[in-house]
């Protein structure tokens, strides 16, 4: 039976993952601050720990077959271009910490999940933006720190590759969602954001959109994303390689088809006071399908169908309590 150990294991890929792997018939160590917020963790042993201090985690990080990388302080684009120097002081710590780990303990192969958010702002001007390759990260200008850290820690660990002999993949993940995502409280992403508004409003009522709502985007279902991440820290690819669908979307057209699904008629109000990052984001996969033989395969319709139908549920869960609290 082979080992893994998941950090960021109580988040929202981090708990998918663990799932995953348990039904590729591993042994999980699941590691994280927090336990999963919406589901019991399917991880073997959940470890609490704050991979910040150095000695949780040279205790919390154990000899494994494989390691993934996955913790981090992040949020949406409201969270990530208000918080600055907590975020790259806390990645930095929780990556350096845990990469030291896995050099000490040899695992073979270690996986880290970056960010689309590496990419210059200079190609991400355009709304129909034909897909960002992997080797347009430099000359780097990200536009976000949370992109200069993770562009920073995909250095890192390549350093420790070379120096220590660590096999070590990276993926750049391009907006993942799906359910059990964080869908309120200020650091959900946009599609959470949008089926959380949705399902809130009244039908020909109002939705809150951010910006002009003509920003474009890709977006990659939770179950494909876990797909990728396994057939890459499986590959002998060393570079990192884009996980994420070339099919591009603005976001009205995302929050029409979430009303579509919610069977609303509903109004958008733009909010251009709000943070809506760069223009237009999208993903270039062709590295991926050559050397993984991956693409996604959900579909928008369907992947934003089960997402939203999740979050009614939570929606409604919630208001059952407050009528009826303990």
């Amino acid at each position: 039976m082979k080992r893994a150990v998941v950090t960021g294991a109580g988040g929202f890929i981090g708990s998918h993952l663990v799932r995953f792997l348990k039904q590729k018939g591993y042994y999980v160590r699941g590691i994280d601050i927090n336990r999963p917020e919406f589901s019991k963790t399917a991880a073997d042993e959940f470890i609490v720990a704050d991979l910040r201090n150095q000695r949780a985690a040279n205790k919390a990080i154990v000899k494994a077959d494989e390691l993934y990388m996955l913790a981090a302080n992040v949020g949406g684009v409201g969270f990530i271009h208000s918080v600055h120097a907590q975020i790259a002081h806390d990645n930095v710590l929780i990556n350096t910490n845990t990469l030291e780990v896995a050099k000490i303990q040899r695992i073979p192969r270690i996986f880290f999940s970056s960010t689309a958010c590496i990419y210059p702002i200079e190609l991400q001007q355009d709304v129909a933006n034909g897909g960002l390759k992997e080797k347009d990260a430099y000359p780097a200008h990200p536009d976000s720190m949370y992109g200069w850290e993770k562009l920073f820690t995909e250095n890192l660990c390549l350093s420790y590759g070379i120096d220590h002999n660590m096999n070590v993949r990276i993926a750049r993940f391009h907006n993942i969602y799906g359910p059990e995502s964080t869908f309120q409280g200020g650091r959900e992403k946009s599609p959470a954001a949008l089926c959380r508004k949705v399902a809130l409003a009244k039908d020909n009522g109002v939705i809150e959109i951010w910006g002009d709502g003509k920003q474009t985007r890709s977006y990659c279902y939770i179950d494909d994303c876990c797909k990728g991440i396994y057939r890459l820290i499986q590959s002998s690819c060393n570079q990192p390689l884009n996980i994420g669908s070339d099919r591009l979307v603005s976001i009205n057209d995302l929050a029409d088809m979430i009303s579509h699904i919610a069977n609303k008629k509903l109004r958008k109000h733009h909010n251009t006071s709000m943070p809506q990052g760069v223009r237009g984001r999208n993903s270039d996969n062709s590295l991926a399908k050559n050397v993984l033989g991956w693409e996604a395969s959900v579909s928008l319709e369907d992947g934003l169908t089960k997402t939203y139908q999740w979050i009614r549920r939570q929606l409604q869960n919630q208001r059952r309590k407050d009528k009826n609290p303990a």
